[in-house]
């Protein structure tokens, strides 16, 4: 009997030290600024509406496919209510950016919730203070997009 040729390859082991686990470990990225989802949909439109205006407009397929899934993943259109809360979280210093994009992009609607998809914000911030936080940003969600 011949020896059977492995049916899948070797997973390559990440090349950096990025994890984004109870301990927030982001290399390079650590004390980047980021943003939410909502407020890259409204960067993006408005370099385009701007390049629109000079007509350089090069619209590939990744830009595309990017617009499209920031349409249906955005959780706020507006640009009022990305500033307000994008003003909300800013008030959290304990708060990496990291976690606060992430809390702003998946408004999550209990703290339990946050705290499962975003690990690291176990030991950061009460249950109490980050449920009022999710609240506020729910109520900016569901009375006026």
């Amino acid at each position: 009997m011949s020896a059977m040729a492995p049916t899948s390859r070797t997973r390559e082991q990440p090349q950096g030290d990025e994890e984004a686990t109870a301990d927030l470990r982001l290399g390079e990225f650590q004390n980047v600024p980021t943003l939410t989802l909502s407020e890259a949909r409204l960067l993006i439109n408005a370099v385009m509406d701007h390049r629109k205006q000079q007509r350089k407009v090069a619209e590939t397929e990744t830009l595309i496919k990017t617009q499209d899934y920031l349409d249906v993943f955005a959780r706020f259109k507006q640009k009022e209510n990305i500033e307000a809360v994008e003003r909300m979280l800013a008030t959290h210093d304990e708060l990496e950016y990291f976690e606060r994009s992430q809390l702003g992009s998946l408004c999550c609607e209990s703290a339990e919730e946050a705290k499962t998809l975003i690990p690291s914000l176990s030991n950061k911030i009460s249950d109490a203070d980050l449920q009022e936080l999710l609240d506020e940003i729910t109520k900016l969600r569901n009375f006026v997009e």
